[in-house]
């Protein structure tokens, strides 16, 4: 076998080989200020998967309405929870160290052949500019993992399509899989349970209920044809037979409403509330959607939906936290890549 022809001196550099893991989450805004919200709040409400309504429609209302208005209320919520240390919020400190502990493992198993890198759907790092990267330093084959455990198109396709807006703009495209939900993966399973065993392990009193909160979405797109809400229904189910649990200790609702269009029900702020009154006067929440706490967990959950627990007559209120970079979760992230990578490495 014959060596293969030096290259001529012009040609451009031919990096080894690699292949690329893409860790996908929502987005953050670079700051907490008026226009860094601003920026931040018109991507992400300019993005007809999240918002389905006409363009020619929608985009006055945001443009002089929602957006002259919004940026200062989500300014302020998302100034309570920044993390001043890292100057960032903590969707992006956690999402870093997600990305941190999965290279380890990976390499661990693998060597150097993957590069692990994460981006965001709004905001920045820029889906784009992560495949981009990707691909000069050599990934011709990309893993693009969507962190959202129940699929839904405002999460799960948005954050795909960008990726594939991605490839059109390529001279040179990397072939490319999605990481389909999660929401039935036993590993997952799993690791929420075991978070709920640890926050009720360190409790002075069990609480009476446990609330899964799930992020919500207009009850249309599930007549539509959104699997989400079976997603969910069955992510509680799962978790409650591994806990062991009565159906009638474990209760699902959905939080986030925006606009006056019906939502997913029932909506997590009146029902915490309604148990309350109704005699339930100790209870755990927790949030399996969303793969880092945020501003929907750290602000709404702990802040909002905690005082309207408490006002009702409320006694005790523990948040069980997001699955983060425990071990757990990374563990069940590093499980899922090695069935998406098979055949790659």
């Amino acid at each position: 076998m014959t060596d293969a022809p030096a290259l001529p001196a012009s040609h451009p550099r031919i990096p080894e080989p690699k292949v690329g893991v893409i860790l996908s989450n929502l987005g953050t805004p670079d700051a907490t200020d008026y226009w860094s919200m601003r920026r931040y709040l018109n991507e992400f409400l300019s993005d007809e998967r999240v918002i389905d309504l006409p363009r020619w429609k929608w985009q006055p209302i945001l443009q002089l309405i929602i957006l002259s208005k919004r940026p200062k209320s989500s300014g302020a919520n998302y100034d309570k929870i920044w993390d001043r240390e890292a100057n960032a919020s903590p969707l992006l400190v956690i999402t870093r160290a997600q990305t941190a502990a999965v290279a380890a493992a990976l390499a661990g198993r693998h060597g150097d052949r993957i590069m692990v890198d994460f981006a965001m759907r709004y905001g920045n790092p820029s889906t784009p500019s992560v495949i981009e990267r990707m691909v000069r330093a050599g990934c011709e084959r990309i893993v693009f993992f969507p962190l959202y455990p129940q699929y839904s198109a405002p999460t799960t396709a948005t954050a795909n399509d960008q990726a594939f807006r991605a490839l059109m703009t390529l001279r040179r495209q990397p072939a490319l899989r999605t990481v389909p939900s999660y929401h039935d993966h036993p590993l997952y399973i799993e690791a929420l349970a075991r978070s709920v065993e640890e926050t009720y392990a360190g409790l002075s009193r069990r609480p009476d209920l446990l609330v899964t909160s799930y992020h919500g979405m207009p009850e249309r797109y599930l007549r539509e044809g959104d699997p989400y809400h079976c997603h969910c229904q069955k992510t509680t189910r799962l978790l409650r037979e591994r806990l062991g649990f009565p159906e009638a200790e474990v209760v699902i609702a959905f939080q986030s409403r925006f606009g006056r269009e019906e939502w997913l029900k029932p909506y997590t702020v009146e029902e915490v509330a309604r148990l309350a009154k109704a005699g339930k006067r100790h209870i755990a929440v927790m949030a399996p959607a969303f793969s880092a706490d945020c501003v929907e967990t750290l602000e709404e959950v702990e802040g909002e939906i905690r005082e309207a627990f408490l006002h009702a007559g409320g006694e005790s209120f523990a948040y069980i936290p997001c699955l983060n970079a425990g071990p757990a979760h990374v563990e069940m992230m590093v499980s899922i890549l090695e069935r998406e990578l098979a055949g790659w490495l």
